[in-house]
């Protein structure tokens, strides 16, 4: 049985002086600086980032992000982030909302359809649509503060519904600029397989299947296109995983190595030194 242990940003968030929460499903906090992450990791929520002075740059499951001032980012839960940058003039909001939240706003089809941030996961905002989302922000936050008001929880979802429908509405409009390549589109759909597949197959075979393409056509047009091969993505993809999971999680590298779908506990440690230069022990420690 696994025993997940949650990175402490919750106990660390509800000790700062600036940050509102309701109960332990939304959050709400100001900040002037993002502290890159010692690794990998994944967060239980979906976060909301309302980028309003510098810039930051990272990865979201594997594709490149920048996010400049005015922007809004918005990772789902279960993303695999990675940290690479952040300037020192950089001051965003962030907003944390728990999946049972999200569920509770009972948006149309799926929340991350909805949105589209799955393929666009970064929006750059005019002043007005910066403007609306500061309103949102003030307005959420003087709830909260009403500590004695036992609707607050109701206020705050009704808010973030409409919150959430401007911002579906501002994604939809952006403009699509040049149109995807052919080859664009088989990554995008080629990491998206990857990215659900990951801990069951390895094997480059599998996904040309899954794609009904042959390996030999995947394997060329992927490397055409990213510098990569399939196989060279795969193998980043496992080895993130497996970065997040001997990170925040207390479960032995034996569970890892049998939840990534490993022969062994041997073999798993093999596989990690030769791709990360450390065994799984040491990138832990």
């Amino acid at each position: 049985m696994k025993n997940l242990i949650s990175l402490n940003w919750r106990s660390k968030l509800e000790g700062m002086e600036n940050v509102n929460f309701l109960n332990d499903d939304y959050y709400i906090y100001r900040n002037e600086k993002v502290e890159p992450h010692t690794g990998p990791f994944k967060m239980d929520m979906t976060i909301c980032g309302i980028c309003l002075k510098g810039e930051s740059k990272g990865r979201v499951d594997m594709i490149p992000f920048e996010i400049k001032a005015p922007a809004i980012s918005i990772v789902l839960p279960g993303q695999i982030i990675e940290h690479e940058y952040c300037s020192d003039d950089f001051e965003g909001i962030y907003i944390l909302m728990s999946e049972r939240f999200n569920e509770s706003l009972n948006l149309p089809d799926r929340f991350s359809n909805f949105l589209s941030v799955r393929n666009k996961p970064v929006i750059p905002l005019t002043d007005k649509q910066l403007d609306a989302m500061l309103t949102y922000c003030k307005m959420v936050q003087s709830v909260i503060k009403v500590t004695d008001n036992p609707n607050r929880m109701e206020i705050i979802r009704h808010l973030t519904i409409a919150f959430f429908y401007g911002l579906g509405y501002y994604f939809h409009k952006l403009p699509d600029g040049t149109k995807e390549t052919r080859s664009e589109v088989l990554m995008r759909n080629f990491l998206k397989q990857v990215q659900a597949f990951h801990k069951q197959e390895r094997k480059v075979e599998f996904y040309a299947d899954r794609l009904c393409l042959s390996p030999k056509y995947l394997s060329q047009t992927i490397k055409s296109y990213s510098g990569k091969t399939a196989g060279e993505w795969i193998d980043e993809y496992v080895v993130l995983e497996a970065k997040v999971l001997l990170r925040s999680t207390n479960m032995t590298i034996q569970q890892i190595g049998d939840e990534l779908n490993f022969p062994s506990q041997s073999f798993f440690g093999k596989y990690f030194k030769r791709l990360t230069g450390m065994s799984p022990k040491a990138y832990r420690e």
